[in-house]
């Protein structure tokens, strides 16, 4: 018999591998425990790391906050993400500032959705470009 906290499942009586069952079990595990990422919108570019954390501790236990930077400027783009560490303290967060003001700026705070896939983006190696000699013939 193989006992997990969350699963009690016997591989003969379900026919089911070792493997098959601890990968199940990984899957509800993380499904369960799983952190709620919340997204920031609207935020001063003044603000910081450390107070967004500290701001949406008030909500509950916060697992990480991070600001988006702009890689040109270095400066804030004004929008950045809070993790909290139950779907309870998530929501109680979202109720709690959506809307509300921080460092001087009404925030909107909603759930994180899955960053969608852009396309790529071509570099200096582009297809039917020529090697940046202007045309010119190097010899």
């Amino acid at each position: 018999m193989v006992s997990f906290p969350y699963l009690e499942v016997s591989p003969k009586d379900t026919k089911m591998s070792r493997l098959t069952l601890l990968k199940l079990t990984i899957k509800i595990r993380t499904k369960n425990v799983m952190a709620k990422k919340l997204y920031v919108g609207g935020l001063s570019y003044d603000t910081t790391e450390s107070t967004l954390k500290e701001t949406f501790a008030q909500a509950g236990t916060v697992d990480s906050a991070t600001i988006i930077m702009d890689r040109m400027s270095g400066r804030s783009k004004g929008f950045g993400f809070v993790e909290m560490s139950s779907d309870e303290e998530a929501q109680k967060a979202i109720e709690m500032f959506n809307g509300k003001e921080i460092d001087g700026r009404n925030v909107t705070v909603n759930e994180a959705r899955p960053q969608e896939s852009r396309p790529q983006r071509g570099g200096f190696d582009r297809p039917g470009r020529g090697g940046g000699g202007f045309g010119r013939s190097r010899y």
